[in-house]
């Protein structure tokens, strides 16, 4: 017997799920082999330690995002065709299985997902198309919602001309919340779509919602959130747009925009940056982040426009 198929299999050992026949024939090759015996004896040292080590209870806003995300996935995920699937040999499948714990786990997580993916569709199918209706001036908008119990964020969309918006948000099935600007769980739902949506078209939406109330701190948190961490660069645009009216009388946002104009990739977030920070070129850290980007930026307009408001400027003392 090989010394490669035993250490293969040894973990399987440790955690006594090999067949009497492989065991017998893995004990029988330990006890002639030293290399493989040693190799045995650190395995279960390993196990020993994992044994002692406490996990930590995942949260249950990160297991509801997880299944959500699970589940797109596998809405989406193309299946392969029906003969595909015939002319898998079982045997084959199992002998695998066996030599391969990796390819085990990933059997493992796929058929979990699927009981996730069957469970999400029968509860859709019992609550009709999966969309709870409400509207928050009939409930209580002043209930806040439990973070833990968001998922993700659908779609956001407000009436024309007015300042109704309604959110469509998943927990266990997708629903729907409808009310004014002014409502705390539209409130609420807006800024966890800002951070914690992985649809940068609904982010783009909320970030457009929520730049008509920057006065609330929690606003400009969260667009000073998008303007330094999000990966799209349309919504660092609406954010940097939502909070160009802060420049002067606040000093984080005059930072987060000069850090923007540094260090952004996108030239037209730098391009609009340069512009929110001519009224304030006079300052001195204005002065010092456009004399940097007069020398380094890599778009040709950017360092042109830097270098003609450093001529405007004033001699200083």
């Amino acid at each position: 017997m090989k010394c490669d198929w035993v250490r293969q299999n040894i973990l399987f050992y440790v955690y006594n799920e090999l067949e009497d026949d492989a065991r017998y024939e893995v004990e029988q090759h330990l006890a002639r082999c030293p290399e493989c015996a040693t190799e045995l004896k650190a395995t279960r040292k390993f196990h020993t330690t994992l044994s002692q080590t406490v996990v930590a209870e995942p949260t249950p806003n990160l297991l509801a995002a997880s299944r959500m995300r699970l589940q797109e996935a596998l809405e989406t995920t193309r299946q392969g065709g029906l003969w595909h699937r015939l002319i898998l040999e079982p045997a084959n499948w199992l002998r695998q299985i066996r030599m391969s714990p990796a390819l085990a786990a990933v059997i493992f997580i796929v058929g979990f997902g699927g009981g996730i993916g069957a469970t999400y569709n029968f509860l859709a199918a019992r609550g009709g198309e999966g969309v709870v209706t409400g509207s928050l001036g009939s409930g209580n908008p002043s209930q806040p919602l439990e973070s833990s119990a968001i998922a993700g964020i659908r779609s956001v969309t407000q009436e024309p001309g007015s300042n109704q918006v309604s959110i469509k948000y998943d927990t266990v099935l997708t629903q729907e919340a409808q009310g004014s600007l002014n409502d705390q769980r539209i409130q609420q739902l807006l800024l966890f779509a800002a951070r914690n949506n992985y649809n940068s078209g609904v982010r783009m939406d909320s970030v457009d919602v929520l730049t008509q109330s920057p006065d609330d701190s929690r606003v400009r948190e969260a667009l000073m959130y998008a303007l330094q961490n999000d990966s799209n660069p349309g919504v660092r645009l609406k954010a940097l747009d939502g909070l160009s009216g802060f420049v002067r009388q606040d000093a984080r946002v005059r930072d987060g925009v000069l850090r923007a104009l540094i260090s952004d990739t996108n030239s037209g977030v730098r391009m609009l940056a340069l512009r929110l920070a001519e009224p304030m070129k006079t300052d001195s850290n204005v002065r010092s982040v456009l004399t940097r980007v007069s020398r380094t930026d890599q778009n040709v307009s950017i360092r042109s426009q830097a270098r003609t408001m450093l001529a405007q400027m004033p001699e200083m003392d």
